[in-house]
């Protein structure tokens, strides 16, 4: 079901393959669905603890590298981000958006996107991580009010003869255009630059569907939260990917509400890449953890990587991203853990997962579209029988090797229908595959 707002009035339907929107083609080609990896490694490697990273297509680490298929562009990596120094109570920058030097953030900005990524460079991922403030006033609460104090400050010295109403007026439109002009023209910039690259902001869009603890928790997103990502389409329309986060807090372990809460999040976010009026949708890549939120020792169980990864390549999503952080792998133990369940349990099943999307784009949608859910409930997911196929290891690649049988094709054409690539045309029609499928992840 999407959501559309008509003069405020939330109108929704049900879209069927007639209705789903193009969706950009695959960057990495032939793979609906693909796997990257993003951690910080390094002392793994200087303590010569092997990863196998081969479920991943593309293998890639949050530090500053050039020439990675995914970059990720920190607070302090990106020109003169304002923000608040909350350890050291300073403000940076000028603090607030709107006390920054914009002209000399882009020049900055300018010069380390031609750093990172070759001009000539081959399409990828670049990720800007800006998590100090929110570009909407109500969105900045908890820690992130001191931006709604110091702009009322701000606004109060540059009027001081104005009403505290209209004080508080001038400062959210003092800050809100502000904010806007940091993000918009800074990706503006990174496209304009490196267009060959999918430019996004991480955790946009976002829908704040907490409170899974209470019994009646949907993982719905609120009504407001719609509105509120609907206020900021300037940010969709220069946007080139999506990247959402459905990193799961421990208390979440095991349980239904982690797949409501990543459903949701997916969702929203394959809404708005279909809001903009463009020839087809952005890609969205969903960010996710091996790592419960808050901690480095408990790594997701099988039932919750279906809840993140399962779910989001079953939504629609074009891959998935997982993070680590420095802190997360800098140790012996932690860096065998890793590697112990790198091999057991989250390289088998993404390459289950990426191998199933393959081939359920093959055998119901000619090969030129993914396979996306029917209806966005219901539990079906893109997953290969381990009783009818083998995930091998072979040329330092994963391997799916099998034959699908009569029903397990049946279900996924009642389950799911196809989002076709711009300019390629498919339908849901199922064309069941001759003879033994070997499926190169």
């Amino acid at each position: 079901m999407l959501l559309y707002f008509l003069s405020g009035i939330i109108v929704s339907f049900t879209p069927t393959a007639d209705t789903l929107p193009l969706s950009e083609p695959p960057l990495i080609p032939k793979h609906p669905f693909f796997a990257i990896w993003n951690g910080r490694t390094e002392q793994c490697q200087r303590l010569d603890i092997p990863l196998d990273t081969a479920a991943f297509q593309a293998v890639t680490t949050p530090a500053s590298v050039p020439g990675q298929f995914m970059t990720i562009f920190y607070e302090n990596r990106l020109g003169l981000y304002p923000k608040i120094d909350p350890a050291r109570r300073t403000r940076r920058e000028g603090g607030i958006p709107q006390n920054g030097n914009l002209t000399a953030h882009l020049l900055k900005a300018r010069r380390q996107i031609d750093h990172v990524i070759a001009e000539d460079e081959s399409p990828g991922l670049a990720v800007i991580d800006w998590e100090s403030w929110r570009p909407l006033w109500a969105q900045n609460w908890g820690s992130k009010r001191i931006y709604q104090k110091l702009s009322m400050a701000n606004a109060l010295q540059g009027s001081p003869f104005l009403s505290m109403n209209k004080i508080s007026k001038l400062a959210v439109d003092q800050f809100q255009r502000a904010g806007r002009s940091f993000m918009e023209r800074t990706i503006e910039l990174g496209v304009v630059e490196r267009p060959t690259r999918r430019w996004g902001f991480y955790l946009f869009p976002n829908c704040y569907n907490y409170g899974w603890n209470r019994p009646d928790y949907t993982g719905r997103c609120a009504a407001e939260a719609h509105r509120q990502n609907q206020e900021l389409m300037w940010l969709w329309e220069h946007s080139t990917a999506l990247f959402p986060s459905v990193y799961l807090h421990p208390d979440l372990r095991d349980t239904p509400q982690a797949a409501l809460y990543a459903r949701y999040r997916v969702r929203e976010a394959l809404r708005v890449a279909a809001l903009p009026k463009r020839k087809f949708t952005v890609p969205v890549y969903v960010f996710s953890r091996p790592l419960y939120r808050g901690q480095n020792r408990i790594f997701e169980t099988m039932a919750d990587l279906v809840s993140t990864v399962g779910e989001s390549a079953a939504l629609g999503a074009s891959g998935v991203v997982m993070w680590g952080g420095s802190k997360d792998y800098n140790n012996k133990e932690s860096c065998q853990s890793l590697s112990d369940y790198l091999t057991s349990t989250l390289n088998p099943y993404l390459a289950n997962v990426t191998a199933a999307a393959i081939l359920c784009s093959r055998a119901l949608c000619q090969g030129h579209g993914r396979c996306v859910r029917r209806s966005h409930e219901a539990p079906a997911y893109l997953h290969l029988d381990a009783g009818r196929f083998n995930i091998l290891r072979s040329d330092g690649r994963y391997v799916a090797v099998g034959l699908p049988s009569d029903q397990d094709l049946d279900a996924w054409a009642r389950n799911f229908t196809c989002q076709c690539y711009a300019g390629r045309e498919c339908e849901p029609r199922l064309a069941p595959p001759d003879g033994i499928q070997v499926i190169r992840v």
